[in-house]
């Protein structure tokens, strides 16, 4: 069964919230962690959600793609920027990435046109 990116949201903070309220401390310093690290600084957000993507891509996350390919888009990512950011990991990754790099192509594609349908 194919997840609509609005079910991937609903789960991701349904369980995060989940996780952030089991009263175990540590995962909530990691989330915070991994917050701090997308935000501007030396690099912008943007290049640090791209980033993230590429590493995501090459160790093979599907839901972590997916986060990140509409946090790029958030951040302003456009089309040839995420191709780029895709040839990147498929470069770093090599054949083992392109199952996800179709996984990529196919949320990429659902993603733009779920936001052109909002305009």
């Amino acid at each position: 069964m194919k997840t609509t990116l609005t079910e991937f949201k609903k789960y991701r903070q349904d369980m995060n919230d989940k996780i952030l309220n089991s009263g175990f401390r540590d995962f909530n310093k990691f989330f915070a962690l991994d917050n701090k690290a997308y935000i501007d600084g030396a690099l912008p957000s943007k290049m640090k959600e791209l980033m993230g993507l590429v590493a995501s891509m090459v160790l093979r996350c599907n839901d972590c793609i997916l986060y990140h390919i509409d946090r790029s888009i958030q951040e302003g990512a456009t089309r040839e920027e995420l191709y780029e950011s895709f040839n990147i990991a498929l470069i770093v990754g090599g054949s083992i990435v392109i199952p996800h790099l179709r996984f990529a192509m196919e949320q990429l594609d659902e993603i733009l046109t779920e936001e052109k349908n909002e305009e």
